[in-house]
């Protein structure tokens, strides 16, 4: 199955000049959506993962999905003050300005194998600060996947220290 037949390419969203790749139309396909997960799972079903982490919001629904799939635990990372118990925050800068993402710290067991999943890579900036979470709570990073790599914005040279797979690149 081509996966990119299912995602809607919108121009200038959310500004001028921004070519949107819109996943929600791959997501309510339910053949589509299976597929994805189980190519997922393909990559990953011989690594003996322990935990799945991913980014709100769009992360989640590939994250959850594998998990199962994958008989493993699911982690949430999110923004700041939006996680109940201690948390561990990595702090990153963006084109604009700097955002955070957090982690509860007693999300997984040191040495603990994890799976990074997210939705889209763009400039790595988000998948680099969930590498460096799962750094500083001594986990180990097995690999990242995504669903979409905008091959153009060069992500995958700020994770060129991980195996990384992405299912579609545009």
């Amino acid at each position: 199955m081509k996966l990119d037949r299912y995602i809607r390419s919108i121009p200038d969203f959310p500004k001028k000049g921004i070519l949107f790749r819109d996943i929600t139309t791959l997501l309510n396909n339910k053949k589509a959506f299976g597929h994805t997960i189980d190519e997922l799972a393909k990559l990953f079903k011989k690594r003996h993962i322990d935990y799945i982490i991913a980014a709100e919001s769009r992360g989640f629904i590939f994250g959850g999905a594998l998990a199962y799939k994958l008989n493993c635990g699911f982690i949430p990372v999110r923004k700041p003050g939006r996680l109940p118990y201690k948390t561990c925050r990595h702090t990153y800068c963006l084109e604009y300005g700097t955002d955070s993402l957090e982690i509860h710290r007693d999300a997984f067991p040191p040495n603990a194998k994890i799976l990074i999943l997210d939705d889209l890579l763009a400039t790595g900036g988000t998948a680099q600060a969930m590498t460096n979470l799962v750094k500083k709570l001594k986990g180990k990073v097995v690999g990242i996947a995504f669903l979409i790599e905008l091959t153009g914005l060069k992500g995958r040279d700020k994770l060129k220290n991980y195996p990384l797979y992405s299912l579609i690149k545009y």
